[in-house]
This record gives C-alpha cells, structure tokens and sequence, in this order.
C-alpha cells in the first residue's frame, strides 16, 4: 500500500514537471523576450534551489524504489543514477553558496544523463534489448516493468522526465547569462 501510494505521488509529480516542461518550451519559443523576463528571471534567479529539488526528488525517489519497494535496478539505470546523483551534491553545495559556476557541469551531467535515459525509454517501449541489459546471472533486464501509473509513467519515463527538466532549468540560466553579457 505504501509503496502505491509513493508510486502514485512520483508519477503526479512527474505529470506535473511534464505539462511544465511543454508549456515552458512554448513559452519561451513563441513568445518574444520581453513578455517572458519576468518568468525567465524568477527561474534564472531560483535556479540553483529548483534544480536541486528536481535532482533530490530524482535520487529519493530512485533510492526508495531499489531500497523500499525492492526494484532492482537495471544497468541503464545504475548509468542513468551516475549522473544523478553527484547533481545533488553539486546542486546543493552550489544552491549553499549561491555560486552559478557549477551550472556548465550540472548541465553537461543532465544532457549525459538525459540521453542514457532516452536510450533507456528506446530500449523499454520498443522491448529491443541491448546485450549488456541481459549479461550475468544478477542483472535485471532493461525492460522490466515493475509498475505503470496514469497508463504511461514508468521508472524510465521518470527519470526521462528529470534529467529533461534539469536540461530545460540550466538552460534558462545559461540563456538568460548569455543575455547578461
């Protein structure tokens, strides 16, 4: 029952970071400058705090998965946590310090990550296993299913979702600094 009930508020979470993402891509592609710098500059200035929440909330929630409910995770995801889980560190210590300098490597780790992880959704939603998914006794397929919420949120489209949101939130920062100079 807890582990639903956990399932089921990660998943609205992730709905949540997806419908922002689609409306921030619009947002900031079809709307000219001036009408979005008020948006643009609360995200500049609030960066480090929200891409240090989506980066906690990332790892808590992968951690409770493999921890909690017992999900072992599949190589794709030990890869996919490589680059998560330093972002908390880095996201915070920065967030700690109000330093921006740790935005380019918070950025290259989510672009790394996010592409793993799209690789990840590929393989999962097509079933088209890559070899070293499979290799071992103790190794956990790529394609296991271990829940679906909402008919579409898995752990592979959660992680999708975040590293996605980690890429949109520095690239705003990195847009609005190249604005700056």
């Amino acid at each position: 029952m807890f582990v639903t009930i956990i399932n089921r508020t990660l998943s609205g979470l992730v709905i949540g970071a997806q419908i922002f993402l689609l409306l921030g891509v619009v947002y900031f592609l079809f709307f000219p400058e001036a009408k979005t710098e008020k948006l643009r500059k609360f995200i500049s200035q609030n960066i480090l705090e929200l891409s240090f929440l989506v980066a906690f909330i990332a790892t808590a929630g992968s951690l409770f998965f493999s921890e909690v409910a017992g999900f072992e995770p599949c190589r794709l995801c030990w890869f996919q946590r490589i680059f998560m889980y330093p972002l908390v560190i880095l996201l915070g210590l920065a967030w700690l310090r109000k330093d921006n300098k740790v935005i380019d490597y918070a950025l290259s780790l989510s672009v790394s990550g996010a592409l793993i992880s799209l690789y990840h959704n590929y393989v999962y939603y097509t079933a088209k296993v890559a070899d070293f998914c499979t290799l071992g006794d103790s190794s956990v397929s790529c394609t296991v299913r271990y829940f679906t919420e909402f008919g579409y949120i898995t752990i592979p489209m959660m992680a999708l979702t975040a590293f996605l949101s980690l890429v949109f939130l520095l690239s705003i920062r990195k847009i609005q600094e190249g604005a700056v100079r």
